[in-house]
């Protein structure tokens, strides 16, 4: 039923977790089996299975926008009642596709290490070897980000932008056996994942296209309260992507961002300093606010035991991070949305709303 059928949790032979994943298929599945590996090596002992693959809202719809179709718990909601209902025990998520907000009994157990989090540039074959800009005016581009979108067409104003949807076999079969897309973006680090790196045809700087929240980083998510599961998985937190997604995931919360505005990020940790840089569009990028901040977190951990243990920040458990470090990243990201709050950011993100609602 997939329960722990032994009382004496992680530390017993006989215990069985389950993991999920969802039917974005292959990608998915690599994910999921790349943790449930990692379990698997840190508890030698213990069985993990993998359960049969279920479709979600945002894999079953793909002839709309993902920013039509809604934004929250959009690839999660079946995944959490899974979970909800003791099916399984854990469940492997993009981050970025989690909203700031889990629901209540949810929690992020652990933040894997963070894969290249830039977006990438899949050129049609017939246009191999060439960069965005060096295609011809008007060349089309595919991509289901508004966030992309955005900044793109300011930088490239002489190429269009069209939706793309599906897993990523289904977009690159798109891109290469039609002649609709002269190239499409995608995250470099599903690329990766899928072992693709050589479609890769330009990667996509910070100066060019901020990336999304929490992109490149797997999330495991488990129930809040079963301290058996939460602490097995915990090990695999990654301390510099916690704090970094936590900064993130701050940002994008005090915002009230989704998928349905356009809101990008960079960070950097380097010698105990935490950078996030922070920026929301207008839908065709004309408009837009960027600011940086940075702010120490080089705190020591205090193995302290105590009702602070389970505290989330922006739906993270780390107990196994600073939680001073972990505070001062959500100030970060928080303040930072702030900031552009006070410089007009609602304003723009308002608009641009409106104005995806009524496409």
């Amino acid at each position: 039923n997939g329960q722990v059928p032994c009382s004496d949790g992680v530390d017993g032979a006989c215990a069985l977790f389950r993991a999920l994943l969802s039917a974005s298929l292959q990608l998915a599945r690599i994910q999921t089996d790349g943790v449930v590996e990692m379990l698997r090596e840190l508890y030698p002992d213990l069985r993990f299975e993998i359960a049969v693959a279920m479709s979600t809202t945002g894999d079953k719809i793909l002839d709309t926008a993902l920013s039509k179709i809604g934004e929250k718990s959009l690839f999660t909601k079946e995944l959490e009642n899974a979970l909800e209902r003791k099916e399984v025990d854990l469940v492997v998520h993009s981050l970025k596709d989690l909203p700031t907000s889990l629901p209540p009994g949810f929690t992020i157990g652990a933040v894997c290490k963070r894969e290249n989090p830039l977006d990438a540039v899949v050129f049609h074959p017939k246009n191999r070897g060439k960069t965005l800009s060096l295609l011809p005016e008007k060349s089309v581009i595919g991509t289901s980000s508004l966030r992309r979108a955005a900044q793109l067409k300011k930088k490239f104003p002489q190429l269009e932008f069209r939706d793309i949807r599906g897993n990523l076999n289904t977009r690159l079969k798109k891109l290469d056996e039609k002649e609709d897309f002269s190239a499409i973006i995608l995250a470099a680090a599903g690329l990766k994942r899928m072992g693709w790196e050589n479609r890769i045809g330009q990667l996509l700087s910070p100066e060019d296209c901020l990336y999304a929240v929490g992109q490149g980083a797997l999330a495991v998510e488990v129930r809040a309260k079963d301290q058996d599961i939460l602490n097995m998985v915990s090990v695999l937190h990654d301390a510099d992507t916690v704090l970094r997604c936590i900064a993130e995931r701050a940002f994008m919360k005090r915002l009230e961002g989704g998928c349905s505005v356009p809101v990008a990020v960079n960070t950097v940790l380097k010698d105990g300093q935490l950078y996030l840089t922070g920026a929301v569009y207008s839908l065709d990028g004309s408009d837009s606010l960027r600011e940086t901040m940075q702010t120490n977190v080089n705190y020591p951990q205090q193995n302290e035991d105590g009702p602070n243990d389970d505290v989330q920040h922006v739906g993270i458990t780390a107990k196994n991070v600073s939680g001073q470090a972990q505070e001062a990243a959500e100030n970060l990201g928080a303040e930072l949305a702030s900031l552009l709050l006070s410089k007009g950011a609602k304003h723009i993100l308002s608009v641009a709303r409106q104005l995806n609602d009524a496409r």
